[in-house]
């Protein structure tokens, strides 16, 4: 087979990378790709929301399955003008995709079903969200309802802080049309984790459970990123815990759209906060996670094409989903000054110094005749395997300590607080 993977960073790197593992598969291209990408597969300089132009390329090449990263093109409708075409593709359609486009959409969906989740309001209009936030007063958090590349999300502490946020998002529109809708909801107390599943219509096959760090410092202090780096499994998760999200979350979720006739065919990803009433859900989003895939792939036994095919044939019932015993933990390497504006072109010294055990992907790089070079804020995500989290860590923070850029900055606690739950 020869496969197209839609995007350019760590998640399409480690997509590639597994999808490549398969005996099915004879080639694969990335659009438009990274600079690790580059070296197991052939990028493609076509940006994500071109679709005319990926289409084209998809018939041109004969590819026989698109697979999309990132939620943009998802939200945009690629899957919808693929399908039009008789090429094959794996996602949810635009209709389906809105349950990470729109939080106050996500929010109905939930209400509808019985699915657990905070008490929320959503609004278009300044003024009345400040009067719901003083009337509620805090802590609250305060959401962009639109896409805001992970960081449209203000858990406000106090009064003050929510009405920055408003304003931020309402008035100075820092999110542009992503803020034109605010939703707002009650603090949630707890842990947060992540289980993503592959869902074809009302089949849902969770995966291991992952657990993010979205703050920019360690002991989750700071601003919130796109994900400092992330783990798998979650030791204190328990498989009871696991099949009580499924049956309370994930799978009223995949058969009430079904029965709307929005049936989510795809990665579901649950955002949850497991609070003393139970595990109740922060988001939902309509692809594999970033850096979240980096733990889990390296992870599945299954032969991912497998799983991509018989999602798309309306099989996935057929196929049984299998892990991989071990820990994954990945470490991710960010540029100076991110999450806010930072320096691009700076040369990556240490790629080759990278032992077993260790897989190094790529997300804000790019190829040039210096050698890679940083082009993002998130730049590597580092990622150890082991046979606990423990051996994982150990082989993701040495691998760390042999790549440098300059001003490069990383956590060094992740997965931390996890260690004693496995012990």
């Amino acid at each position: 087979m020869n496969i197209l993977v839609i995007g350019g960073g760590g998640r399409e790197h480690t997509i590639a990378w597994k999808l490549l593992q398969s005996p099915k598969v004879k080639k694969v291209y990335c659009a438009p790709g990274n600079g690790g990408i580059a070296g197991l597969a052939q990028n493609v300089p076509i940006g994500v929301n071109d679709f005319a132009a990926l289409a084209q390329f998809a018939k041109d090449e004969g590819i026989d399955l698109t697979v999309v990263g990132p939620e943009d093109p998802l939200l945009g409708g690629i899957v919808d003008f693929f399908e039009e075409r008789n090429l094959p593709i794996y996602g949810p359609n635009g209709k389906a995709a809105l349950i990470e486009g729109s939080k106050s959409f996500a929010k109905s969906l939930m209400k509808r079903y019985n699915i657990p989740t905070s008490e929320y309001e959503s609004f278009l209009d300044y003024e009345s969200a400040i009067a719901y936030v003083r009337e509620k007063g805090a802590p609250i958090v305060v959401k962009a309802d639109g896409l805001a590349a992970g960081k449209g999300v203000v858990v406000a502490e106090t009064l003050q802080e929510a009405e920055e946020a408003l304003r931020q998002i309402m008035q100075d529109h820092v999110f542009g049309e992503a803020g034109a809708r605010v939703v707002i909801e009650e603090c949630m107390r707890g842990e947060e984790l992540s289980l993503l599943a592959f869902v074809d219509g009302e089949t849902v096959k969770p995966m291991i459970t992952s657990q993010d760090h979205k703050r920019i410092f360690n002991d989750d202090l700071g601003p919130n990123t796109g994900g400092m780096g992330t783990y798998a499994p979650v030791p204190h998760m328990s498989d009871v815990l696991v099949d009580e999200v499924v049956e309370t979350i994930v799978k009223p979720m995949a058969k009430g759209m079904a029965s709307d006739g929005i049936p989510f065919k795809g990665i579901l990803y649950t955002g949850l906060m497991i609070t003393e009433q139970g595990p109740k859900v922060v988001e939902f989003n309509a692809r594999f996670g970033d850096p979240e895939t980096q733990v889990i792939l390296p992870l599945l036994e299954t032969d991912l094409v497998d799983i991509f095919v018989a999602t798309i044939k309306g099989e996935l019932d057929a196929v049984d989903v299998t892990w991989k015993k071990g820990s994954a933990v990945c470490v991710v390497m960010a540029a100076p000054g991110y999450p806010g504006e930072y320096p691009k072109g700076q040369v990556i010294q240490g790629l080759n110094k990278v032992r077993d055990q260790v897989t190094v992907f790529h997300a804000g790089t790019k190829e040039t005749d210096e050698g890679i070079v940083t082009s993002g804020g998130r730049v590597l995500g580092v990622v150890g395997t082991g046979e606990n989290l423990e051996k994982a860590r150990e082989a993701a923070y040495a691998a760390v300590a042999e790549i440098s850029f300059e001003g490069a900055q990383y956590r060094t606690d992740i997965a931390a607080k996890a260690m004693k739950h496995q012990k």
